[in-house]
């Protein structure tokens, strides 16, 4: 069985990577990626390095990314992406195609799922933001190109039910990030971050923000994100900053965080290693800004979430998330409940509302045990799904 991935920036990477490691080990499954954008960037940190250090199999590297930032950039992007791939992907002849998430080349590979007749997979389908950012909106679109879903929830599957998709194509498998959790190492911070800051030696607060949906907060991001670590360092903590992702907007962030590069007590990043992140996420005393990560995975390690601003307004998040506005005062007043013996007791009791961490195997057993070419045709009527007529 020729089982074909898609990645294009360290995030989906990390989310699906768990699975990858799976598949990779089955000498019954043929198993290749092929790697796009970010991951070839070295404004980005050169992510593929982690893709070949992991062994994986790599059928393609595209370049992609236009040194830009504006949408008609990252449009422009997904159609090169596309242009690119497709003979890649027809050459090869892959039994199953998986994606995951809601990027641009992300709809890409859907389509060149549905045109080269291979069934699909789409991997957190279903979530959906109430701040208008594309991403949902491609999202919900590549889940009516895909074959089947392997969602986080089951409010994920009831969404996609809504949707018109039938249950029979909806597999709730939870996250595969928690994965990352379970058996993990965590090293002493003191132990790798020598090249960044002297010393560890106060509490730290992990701080990720990306560009916004809100155009007016995207204009003023550069503030935002000042705002957020003026209110850390008023706490007596230090701050690690890392870099946004490639979106529109992401420039001003980048020049934000250079501003505070020489502040003792903040500590700008690019890509960690796994291990390495996954260690300084279970150190924090809360993770800041506007990253899924912070809704996704931090219930997992019972570390308090500070979403920033509009994005990621009105999806689910476990009980240790709050959100807030993006003035200073509104982040101090969160910082301040965070910190609550009320809020302390709640947090030692949170569930990750996604999974358990166990979720690869889940996946791995699906993949092996479906007959996906009677899944590839989409021949129902949303009208009788949704028992309209």
């Amino acid at each position: 069985m020729k089982v074909l991935a898609f990645t294009s920036i360290r995030a989906d990477y990390d989310l699906m990577s768990p699975l990858y490691f799976l598949l990779h080990q089955r000498l019954d499954i043929e198993f290749k990626l092929i790697v796009s954008g970010a991951h070839l960037s070295k404004e980005y940190g050169y992510s593929v390095q982690q893709v070949e250090e992991d062994g994986f199999d790599i059928l393609a590297r595209i370049e992609t990314l236009l040194h830009s930032d504006s949408m008609v950039s990252k449009l422009k992007t997904a159609a090169i992406f596309l242009q690119s791939a497709i003979e890649r992907v027809a050459e090869y002849q892959p039994d199953l195609i998986l994606f995951a998430g809601d990027r641009e080349d992300v709809m890409m590979a859907a389509l060149i799922s549905v045109f080269l007749k291979v069934p699909s997979i789409h991997f957190y389908g279903g979530d959906h933001e109430s701040a208008g950012h594309e991403d949902t909106q491609i999202r919900h679109a590549v889940s009516k190109l895909a074959s089947a879903h392997f969602v986080s929830c089951e409010e994920h599957a009831q969404r996609l039910v809504a949707m018109g998709e039938a249950k029979r194509r909806i597999f709730n498998i939870g996250s595969i990030a928690l994965d990352r959790f379970v058996d993990q190492k965590v090293l002493p911070l003191n132990a790798w971050v020598t090249s960044w800051t002297d010393q560890v030696d106060k509490p730290i607060a992990v701080l990720i923000y990306h560009p916004s949906p809100n155009a007016q907060e995207n204009n003023d991001s550069a503030q935002v994100l000042d705002h957020q670590i003026e209110a850390i360092l008023m706490q007596g903590w230090q701050v690690f900053v890392s870099a946004p992702n490639s979106d529109a907007g992401h420039s001003g962030i980048m020049q934000a965080i250079e501003k505070w590069r020489s502040h003792p007590d903040v500590v700008p990043y690019r890509n960690l290693s796994r291990t390495h992140f996954l260690s300084l996420f279970t150190h924090a005393k809360c993770i800041i800004g506007n990253s899924s990560a912070g809704l996704l995975e931090s219930a997992s390690v019972k570390v308090p979430a500070i979403n920033v601003g509009a994005r990621q307004l009105g999806r689910m998040a476990g009980d240790n998330v709050l959100f807030c506005g993006t003035e200073q005062t509104q982040i101090a007043k969160a910082l301040k409940q965070i910190q609550s013996l009320e809020f302390q007791s709640k947090l030692a009791e949170v569930q990750n509302p996604y999974g358990d961490g166990r979720s690869s195997q889940k996946a791995l057993d699906l993949i092996l045990n479906t007959d996906w070419k009677t899944l590839q045709l989409k021949v129902e009527d949303p009208l009788t799904t949704l028992n309209i007529k």
